[in-house]
């Protein structure tokens, strides 16, 4: 029996694995949540983002733990991000994080998505950045 992931996307809109990647963890309106065993998806839920307007630094990476998330995929995040995700045990990969939550997952899945790119947007009280 393979073991389960639970891979958590920063989503632009609720159309599950059709719809974007969120290009910043932290601003996004949803979170996707597929499950996959090994490299097959077995579910899928989509989940608010209840700090997608009022982001502070340290909401999200609490958020998505609590949502038993073992990735989170996103187009950018912070060094100061990613340090709080690792903390809880969450890998981050966004290098790569772009188009469909499908593709991107199975990307990840795959092995072919890992590491991360510094966010690019100018928010420095959200991305660690100074």
């Amino acid at each position: 029996m393979s073991q389960t992931t639970r891979i958590v996307v920063a989503s632009n809109d609720d159309k599950g694995l059709d719809g974007a990647v969120g290009a910043h963890f932290g601003r996004c309106p949803y979170f996707t949540v597929v499950e996959a065993e090994g490299e097959q998806i077995s579910a899928v839920r989509i989940e608010e983002n209840p700090f997608g307007r009022t982001h502070r630094p340290g909401q999200v990476p609490e958020h998505v733990h609590g949502l038993g998330a073992d990735v989170i995929l996103a187009g950018g995040m912070g060094h100061r991000a990613v340090s709080m995700f690792h903390r809880f045990g969450i890998d981050v990969a966004t290098t790569g994080a772009s188009g469909t939550i499908r593709e991107v997952v199975e990307a990840y899945l795959g092995g072919r998505l890992s590491g991360t790119v510094p966010c690019r947007h100018d928010h420095p009280d959200s991305c660690g950045h100074h």
